[in-house]
C-alpha cells in the first residue's frame, strides 16, 4: 500500500508534459505555414514572370502587325495564320530548323555517348590519374566561353571546319561534355555494383556489361542531362555566330536576329512573333514530355 501511495503521488505532482508540447507544436505548425505560403507566393510570382510573356508572345503571332503596336494586350480580332507560312517561307526559317535539328540531334547524341562513356570510366575504375582527369572536366565547366573564341575560331579555320555542319557539331560536343561528364559520374556512382559484377561473372565483356546493362539503369539520368544539354545548344547563339557565317547554314538564332535586324524601319512584327514561337516550341514540347523523367534523373542520387 506504502509503493502504490508514493507512486500515485508521484504521478499527481508530475508536471503534464503534453499539455508543455503543445504550444511548442502550435508555433512550429504557425513556422511552417508562413514558410508555405511564402514559398508558394514566390513560385506563384516566378510563374506569372515567366508565362506571361510566352502567352504574350504566342497571341502576337496571330495579330498583324497594326494590332501589335496599338493593342498589345488585346485578343486578335481573327487568327492570321499567314504570320507563320511567311516567316517560315519568306523568311527562310524552314531552313534554319532543319539546321538546327541536324546540329543539335548530331551534338545530342554525340555528347551523350562520349560523356556517359567517359563518365562510366570515372565514377567505376580505379587508374593513376583518375581525380585529375575528372577536375579537368570540372574545369571545364568554369571556363568563360567568351576567352576561347578566338583561339578555337584559328583551330577551326586550320582543321578546316568552318561554316561546316560537322564542325560546329563538335565543337557544341565539346562545349557540352564537362557538365555531362560532371553530371553522369555522380549518377553512375549511386548505380548497384552488383549488377555489373553478376554481368561480369557471367562472361560479358567490359563493352557489354556498359551497354547493355549499366546504360539502360542510368536512363534517368541521361533523359536529365539531355533536356538540359539540348536546351543549350538549340538557344546557342554566340559559337554559331562566329564559327558558322554561311548564310545557307545557319541556326534558328541566327535566323531570329537576322530576321529582326533585316527589317529596318518596316518592321515584321507578327512574322518575327511567329519565327520566335517556332523556335520555342520544340524546348516546350521536350521538356513537357520528359518532365517526370527529368525529375527522377535530377532525384535518383539522393533517393539511393
Amino acid at each position: 500500500m506504502t509503493t502504490d501511495t508514493s507512486t500515485a503521488d508521484l504521478a499527481e505532482e508530475r508536471p503534464p508534459v503534453a499539455k508543455q508540447a503543445e504550444p511548442v507544436q502550435k508555433e512550429k505548425k504557425s513556422e511552417g505555414a508562413a514558410l508555405n505560403v511564402f514559398s508558394h507566393g514566390v513560385l506563384v510570382l516566378w510563374a506569372f514572370m515567366v508565362v506571361v510573356p510566352l502567352l504574350w508572345a504566342v497571341m502576337a503571332s496571330f495579330k498583324d502587325d497594326n494590332s501589335i503596336l496599338s493593342t498589345p494586350w488585346a485578343l486578335p480580332d481573327k487568327l492570321h495564320f499567314d504570320n507563320w507560312s511567311r516567316a517560315w517561307t519568306q523568311a527562310h526559317m524552314s531552313d534554319y530548323f532543319l539546321n538546327t535539328v541536324l546540329v543539335v540531334g548530331g551534338s545530342l547524341i554525340g555528347t551523350l555517348l562520349l560523356g556517359s562513356m567517359a563518365a562510366y570510366v570515372l565514377a567505376r575504375f580505379d587508374f593513376p590519374g583518375n581525380r585529375f582527369i575528372y577536375y579537368l572536366f570540372i574545369g571545364g565547366m568554369s571556363f568563360p566561353i567568351m576567352l576561347a573564341l578566338v583561339p578555337l575560331f584559328y583551330v577551326m579555320n586550320n582543321l578546316s571546319l568552318l561554316n561546316t555542319t560537322h564542325g560546329l557539331i563538335l565543337v557544341y560536343i565539346a562545349y557540352s561534355l564537362p557538365f555531362t561528364v560532371f553530371f553522369l559520374t555522380s549518377f553512375f556512382r549511386t548505380l548497384p555494383s552488383s549488377v555489373a559484377e553478376a554481368a561480369m561473372i557471367d562472361g560479358a565483356s567490359h563493352t557489354r556489361t556498359f551497354f547493355q546493362v549499366m546504360l539502360p539503369m542510368a536512363r534517368p539520368g541521361l533523359i536529365s542531362v539531355g533536356i538540359f544539354n539540348f536546351l543549350g545548344q538549340w538557344n546557342q547563339y554566340m559559337l554559331p555566330t562566329v564559327l558558322n557565317t554561311d548564310p545557307d547554314k545557319r541556326v534558328l538564332s541566327q535566323g531570329l536576329v537576322e530576321l529582326a535586324t533585316s527589317q529596318g524601319y518596316k518592321g515584321d512584327w507578327s512574322g518575327l512573333m511567329a519565327g520566335l514561337v517556332m523556335a520555342m516550341l520544340p524546348v516546350l514540347a521536350a521538356y513537357i514530355v520528359f518532365q517526370r523523367q527529368v525529375v527522377a534523373g535530377l532525384t535518383a542520387g539522393a533517393l539511393k
